[in-house]
């Protein structure tokens, strides 16, 4: 290689506008070199534009079988058994019983009414956290299925939302949450 041609190239990939030139002609030399070999077909989707809409494959009136028209089924409860309002409500207010009581005292009196999941989960649960004094409503109960019901009881302070299950048609308590 010759010096002055060395020399040359040295000068330019030291200086940072040098670099931004090569790297620019670089890369219009691959942008012509791209339209250069295409075939011209603008049919095709490219980077630079825009996808088309989606493509509606199903006449929207058609029925799918997604969404279910009919109500849910009422909830079943084995005869004999406490009906799901009852099992929220004895639930609720065992919950916000927790003045004077030891947790162990605490957790005792909602295990009638609870699952064994639930249960476990409230095992050295402190019921000195317990945000609610007293039950202040009936329970309003919106049916899942047959065995799942999901339970809104109003207590004084906010609510406590409650999840019951009955597989076997003895309505627990599986799931608690509260807003205020």
């Amino acid at each position: 290689m010759p010096r002055s041609l060395e020399l040359g190239l040295n000068r330019i990939f030291r200086s940072r506008w040098g670099v931004a030139i090569v790297l620019g002609v670089i890369v219009l030399a691959i942008v012509g070199l791209a339209r250069l070999f295409s075939d011209g077909d603008d049919s095709r989707p490219s980077l630079g534009t825009a996808s088309p809409g989606p493509v509606v494959s199903a006449d929207p009136k058609d029925d799918d079988s997604v969404l279910e028209t009919d109500p849910p089924p009422s909830p079943s409860t084995t005869p004999g058994r406490a009906k799901p309002e009852a099992v929220a409500y004895a639930f609720a207010s065992a919950w916000a019983d927790h003045q004077n009581v030891t947790p162990k005292a605490w957790r005792a009196q909602l295990l009638p009414n609870s699952t064994t999941k639930l249960a476990d989960e409230l095992d050295g649960v402190d019921p000195a956290g317990v945000p609610a004094e007293r039950v202040i409503g009936r329970p309003s109960l919106v049916p899942v299925s047959a065995t799942v019901v999901n339970a809104v009881v109003t207590m004084d302070t906010g609510k406590l939302s409650l999840r019951l299950i009955a597989p076997d048609g003895h309505w627990r308590v599986d799931g608690i949450d509260w807003s205020s």
